[in-house]
Formats: structure tokens, sequence, C-alpha cells
């Protein structure tokens, strides 16, 4: 078991990281590093592996950071924070390192400012471009130099583009091939604002974006829809309100949720790793938005108590392989991603001056004039 923790000598840790006995073996192996995020405190957290085979965590602050997106070969990281998009470069080149060992350096580069249009998931289209949930308005957007954001797609149940958050359109799934917006997942077919709220126990549902075909419905607070390319045909994604993992079929009769993996938490963020999914847990909020939910009855029925965590759970057999549990001052996250080989990642932030001095510039072929 591997531990990890920040604070003070003498008093209790800040932050507390603990891995599962096979976690670091597993990261080192599959040659990949973790990033998550928690708007509860406003950090991104990235967790590699040291050379002598202890965690390296590092984290920056971003106020309310929520959504992220990675390109795949990990070079380029999207993440959405309370009022802006931030695009993050690797400046170290593949293959080499940093001077203190870290072999990927992320630098916000790109900020668009959007406005507090509380963003949720992200992902980039086949052209780099970035989309995401604009929740607050209802809807799909994109960015634009000359405005907030650029609406792309709203569910057809919603009548008006307006700053209501009236069915909570949280999730996103991408076709992996055409690399374009797929499914998405809402928690209620509310048409009035906030109105979400009153449906959070049976009322989510997936729908196709290219169709408007609803996928599935029944759901409670479903998170992060996402569509493996090992099943196609399949929608796999968080009944947050339930506390299961598992998928929907888009094809044929059977449209309803076949249970994978129960997960002791509010489930939101997910990536794959082969066959294994990272799945993010949250411990429980005592809230009304969040209390009520048939989770609770399945966390008492299994003698349990909500956690805040990174799950390694196998698609094929719904176990937990390995876990890394977030303890101290982080009790929720949102979304979790996967850097593919990457061992032990590094990011900039704003609160240093380590970003004045950080500098990439490619000068070959430069002109003595402009």
């Amino acid at each position: 078991m591997t531990q990890a923790s920040t604070g003070q000598a003498g008093k209790a840790p800040e932050l507390a990281l603990t891995a599962s006995r096979g976690l670091v073996e597993w990261m080192a192996r599959e040659r990949v590093s973790l990033a998550f995020t928690t708007y509860q405190v406003g950090k991104l957290f990235m967790v590699g592996v040291q050379p002598d085979g202890k965690l390296s965590v590092f984290e920056r602050t971003f106020n309310r950071c929520m959504g992220m997106h990675v390109d795949d070969a990990a070079q380029t990281v999207w993440m959405t924070s309370l009022y802006q998009l931030w695009r993050m470069e690797n400046y170290v080149p593949l293959g080499a390192a940093t001077s203190d060992g870290f072999d990927r350096l992320y630098v916000p580069t790109v900020g668009y400012t959007t406005g507090d249009i509380d963003i949720h998931d992200l992902h980039c289209r086949a052209d780099g471009t970035p989309v995401f949930c604009a929740t607050l308005f209802n809807c799909l957007a994109t960015v634009d130099a000359e405005r907030s954001f650029v609406p792309l797609w709203k569910p057809p149940f919603i009548s008006a583009l307006v700053a209501e958050d009236r069915c909570h359109l949280n999730g996103m799934a991408f076709d992996p091939v055409a690399k374009a917006p797929a499914y998405v997942t809402m928690v209620s077919r509310s048409d009035v604002s906030d109105g979400w709220r009153d449906h959070r126990e049976g009322g989510g549902l997936i729908m196709d974006v290219r169709t408007n075909e609803v996928v599935a419905e029944g759901l409670s607070m479903p998170h992060s829809p996402r569509v493996h390319p090992e099943w196609p045909d399949r929608v796999w994604l968080l009944n947050a309100g339930t506390g299961f993992l598992g998928y929907v079929k888009t094809s044929g009769s059977d449209r309803s949720f076949h249970e994978v993996a129960f997960c002791p938490g509010f489930l939101r963020g997910m990536s794959f790793v082969g066959k294994k999914a990272l799945v993010g847990l949250s411990a429980s909020r005592e809230n009304r938005t969040f209390s009520g939910l048939p989770l609770d009855k399945n966390l008492s029925d299994r003698a349990a108590e909500a956690r805040c965590a990174i799950h390694v759970v196998d698609l094929e057999t719904g176990t937990t392989e390995h876990w890394l549990r977030v303890e101290g001052i982080v009790k929720e996250l949102y979304d979790v991603v996967a850097l593919r080989n990457v061992m032990r990642p590094k990011l900039l932030g704003f609160k240093t001056d380590e970003i004045r001095r950080t500098l990439r510039v490619d000068g070959e072929g430069m002109s003595e004039t402009l």
C-alpha cells in the first residue's frame, strides 16, 4: 500500500492519497498516469510514478475546475474552470525529461473566457476544437474568438436558449472513430428553471445528438457517458444516483441499464485504459440535491460509506482491481482522465513565478526580417 500526503508536520494532512497494493505496479506496467479535478477545492491533480516506485503527486489551483480532455499522445490537456476554458501544452520533448525528472510539463497556453456557464464534460473534435456541455444553457457548445460561446445543439424539448439549467445536461460521449459528439446525459426532461432537481431519482436519460433519439430513460443522475472502441454498440455511463457503472445498448430493443459494478460513492468521471475503466467516486454530500437517492440504500445494504476515490474497474468482470483513496480536505471529484505513455506529469498554474520563467521557443528557420 502506497501513501502520499501534504500538510504541516504534526497536523492532520490537508490531503492524503492511499493506493491499493497493486495500483502503482499497474500504472508502471501500463505506462499510464492519472489526472483528476475537484471543483470543491478548485484543484487539478496529476498522479504518476516516481523512479523509486512511489506515487508522484502534483497539483495546481484552478477555480471550479471540472471537465477534462486529453489527446491520444497526451501532449494537450483541456480543462474547464469557473468562467474560462484552458488549453495546456506539454513543453517536454517526447522521450526527454525535465531536470527534476518529469516526462510531461503542461503549461496553460490558451484560455477562452466563456463566462460562468457551468461547463461540465469536455471533448475535442477531429480538428482539435473543443465541444463542451454548457450546462447552464442546456446545450452543447464550442468556443469562439469573438463570443462567449457558440451553441451547437440542444435537446428538442428545451424551448429556449436561456441561462436556467432546466434539464442539467452534464455528460457527453464522443464517437471514437468520427471524433464528434454522439450521446449526452441529462438529469431530466424538464423545461423550467432548475426543474431537474425534482426528477433526480428516475428522470435521467441518454439522447443521441445526431438523431435526437432517446436511447434510455429512467436513470438516476447519469454522468460521464463514454463509447469504448471495443463495444461500439454500447454507451457506458455512471448511474450516479445508484452508485453503479454500467452500459446501455444502442442497437436492438433492449435499452435497459445493465449494471456492471457498484462503486461506493457518487460517481462522476470515467476514462478507459484497455478494458479497464477509471471511475471517480465522491463522498456523500449533505445537501438536498445529493441526498435521498437510491445510492443511500445501496451503501447501507453493503455496510459501506461513500468514499472519495478513483477505482480501476474491469469492464468484463465488474471487479475493482485497484484503487486510489483521496482523503483529507478533498471530498468530491468531477472528472478523471488517463495520461497514456506518461510516467510522471507536472503542470504549471498561476500562483507562482515559475510560469513567468518557463518558455518554449522553436527558433529553427526563423528569418532575420519580418
